[in-house]
């Protein structure tokens, strides 16, 4: 191994050094620890060190690196304390993630470390976020992004490396090919001769490396970085490797034939750049002995530190409550007008007010948000000259410029990932999905990487995923679908549907504002056919609180989105019913208060909702309601739900498949109890 050090003094060689041989030294020291039984898990990076170190090494200390399990050097060459590392390995709550991560699952803001997720390939499309928020505000900076040879199968990868291609963004993509997808050898991941050579497919530069030879990682990262901050490009990088332990301690390596652990024994990138320093006498073996016996010290009073932290004791509030990041306040106070009965403002307002259609109001509140918010990016495919599917967006490009109102590639997944990358640098976005059908290309960034990603270390997901949904139209099973209850099994996300254009403004202001993940479902039926009065000022209305929409005495129907409009269409229909109607609004979190309280009115309750209905939201309604207010019921709680079929394109049959077409047997049958 020919080691080129350029015009690196003996100061920085030496600092190199020191900084690849801690990862190493901590690793041997992990894996004694995890035959003690003292420690869980472990995933080695034992012999290929020299790409974490060497290319974080080359970047500056507040770009982004999106590390994986082998990129200990990551983490040591950005400073991080070793004994809250220790902390966290050992899940500890004075860890980097309270106890609630694993290993190398954490990051860290302050360090511009992003944590990984189980899923690999989703991590590429953050660094896409991150460059593009350098690149909105013109700053000299890359992000970069680490994959394994096999992750480079997965769909993500070519997502991200499509949106940083036609984006013009400056990210670093680094493959980590040691030879092996756990036990999968990399002639049964891909056939063409290097997986550099999948660059020229993107239209970008790409360039294949001896990934253990810590200083050409370093001067090529350098490089590279100069390249992509003064080209405003991305770049695809090789990098030659091998792990001398397997995928995972517990996985072992009987798979890899011997002769590949000879082979890679001789180019093991500690060694050989501790034999080169020695050989050109930067170091002499004292030397040497000196630094590792100052680690050896280090690692051990680091560990002995952290084994005396004392054990955690559970708090299920605390838990509970960091499921969310809090929303900011401005001088103590909320600074946002508050609207939470729309009716009331309406009728006692001091504000202008006009008739909108459902439509225009979330229109109005997406260009108020722009105006309100210098750092808010929409992104959705069609949605720049077009307007979008259902032209919302129209005349938004010419008001605030291609920049914020982005046409995207077909890729949601990488559209997802990009969102949470931009909020990692203080950005909001909205996301407009063209349908809510096509969630599920993206769902996994939605479910594992926003919903999660404060729980898990404290990062919020500033990001609104706007869901045109609902069936009603003719357009069959893969654009009518009602997929709102899918998301409300997840801790993380707020989900918000409204039925009127009031609540249509207030709530998508609202999701602006709020610092989570929020899935927006706007009902595709409603956008031309409801209009309503609506304040012309900016204002919310408050995430997680229904509203009544009608008094009533005989039954509680208790519903959202299309569902209300069934509900007072059936009310005008039958005067001699008395219909007390609850518009949920949000479905998660559930003002379970104003259910109670409804439940209460009537004694009889009908739950009523467009979506199917095993699986649907009012099974958790219904389960919520007999468990708490069991005393108050007068009837059985009753849904009333849509068929559990696929969504026909014939009309006829779409009618048949409706909630609305068994409304009327639901209500007779809770009347007679």
């Amino acid at each position: 191994m020919e080691f080129n050090r350029k015009s690196l003094s003996d100061a920085e060689l030496i600092f190199i050094y020191r900084n690849i041989l801690l990862p190493r030294m901590i690793e041997e020291k992990m894996l004694v620890l995890l035959r003690q039984g003292k420690i869980s898990k472990w995933f080695s990076g034992i012999g290929q060190e020299a790409i974490a170190v060497g290319s974080t090494l080359a970047l500056q200390n507040d770009e982004w690196i999106m590390p994986l399990h082998r990129n200990l050097g990551v983490f040591t060459s950005r400073q991080m304390g070793l004994e809250k590392l220790f902390k966290q390995w050992q899940g500890n709550k004075d860890g980097y993630s309270n106890g609630r991560e694993r290993s190398f699952h954490f990051g860290s803001k302050p360090h511009y470390i992003c944590g990984m997720i189980s899923h690999l390939g989703p991590q590429l499309a953050l660094a896409d976020g991150v460059a593009l928020a350098y690149k909105l505000r013109q700053e000299n900076k890359v992000s970069l992004a680490y994959s394994g040879d096999g992750g480079t199968s997965e769909g993500d990868f070519h997502e991200a490396l499509n949106v940083a291609a036609v984006w013009e963004l400056p990210v670093i993509f680094v493959i980590e090919n040691n030879g092996y997808g756990l036990s999968t050898p990399v002639n049964e991941q891909y056939r063409c001769e290097s997986l550099v050579d999948k660059a020229k497919g993107y239209g970008m530069e790409g360039v294949r490396i001896e990934g253990n030879n810590i200083l050409e990682v370093y001067d090529t990262i350098r490089g590279v970085r100069d390249y992509c901050i003064q080209n405003q490009k991305p770049y695809l990088i090789e990098c030659m490797t091998f792990r001398m332990r397997g995928h995972e301690e517990a996985s072992g390596t009987k798979y890899v034939p011997q002769e590949l652990f000879e082979e890679w024994g001789k180019k093991d990138p500690v060694k050989n750049y501790e034999q080169y320093l020695i050989a050109e006498s930067i170091l002499n073996e004292m030397q040497v002995a000196d630094i590792r016996h100052e680690f050896k010290e280090y690692i051990e009073s680091e560990l002995k530190a952290a084994f005396e932290a004392e054990a955690i004791v559970p708090n299920s509030e605390e838990e509970l409550r960091d499921v969310y990041a809090k929303k900011p306040m401005v001088n103590g106070e909320w600074s946002m007008v508050n609207i939470e009965d729309s009716q009331s403002i309406i009728d006692h307002s001091p504000f202008t007010i006009h008739d909108k259609r459902f439509v225009d109001a979330i229109q109005e509140a997406l260009r108020m948000s722009m105006e309100k918010h210098e750092n808010l990016i929409l992104m959705g495919q069609d949605i720049a000259e077009y307007g979008g599917a259902f032209k919302i967006t129209e005349g938004f490009v010419q008001q605030f410029g291609k920049e914020r109102v982005r046409n995207t590639p077909l890729c949601e997944s990488a559209i997802v990932g990009t969102a949470l990358g931009l909020s990692l640098e203080g950005f909001k976005s909205m996301m407009e999905m063209q349908f809510a059908d096509f969630v599920t290309v993206g769902f996994n960034q939605i479910v594992n990487n926003l919903a999660k990603i404060h729980y898990r270390w404290g990062q919020n997901a500033d990001v609104v995923i706007r869901m045109p949904t609902g069936g009603g139209v003719g357009a069959g099973p893969f654009h009518s679908q009602s997929n709102e209850a899918w998301f409300t099994h997840v801790p993380g996300l707020k989900v918000v549907y409204p039925s009127n254009p009031q609540d249509a403004k207030g709530l998508l202001i609202a999701a602006i504002n709020d610092p989570n993940p929020v899935l927006y479902f706007e009902h595709k039926a409603l956008y031309r056919s409801v209009s309503g009065q609506v304040p012309e000022i900016y204002y919310e209305t408050p995430i997680g609180k229904a509203a009544i929409t009608k008094e009533g005495t005989d039954i509680t129907v208790i519903t959202y989105g299309s569902g209300v409009h069934w509900a007072l269409e059936y009310q005008e229909q039958h005067p001699d019913i008395s219909l007390h109607i609850l518009d949920l609004r949000t479905l998660l979190p559930l003002d379970v208060e104003s259910i109670r309280a409804s439940v209460a009115k009537t004694g009889k309750v009908l739950i009523l909702h467009e979506d199917t209905l095993t699986g649907g939201i009012g099974g958790e309604v219904s389960a919520w309601i007999s468990e708490h207010c069991f005393e108050l019921l007068d009837a059985p709680v009753m849904r009333c739900a849509s068929l559990d079929t696929p969504v026909p394109f014939n009309m006829d049959l779409e009618k048949n498949f409706m909630a609305k077409n068994r409304l009327e047997g639901y209500v007779n049958r809770l009347m007679k109890y």
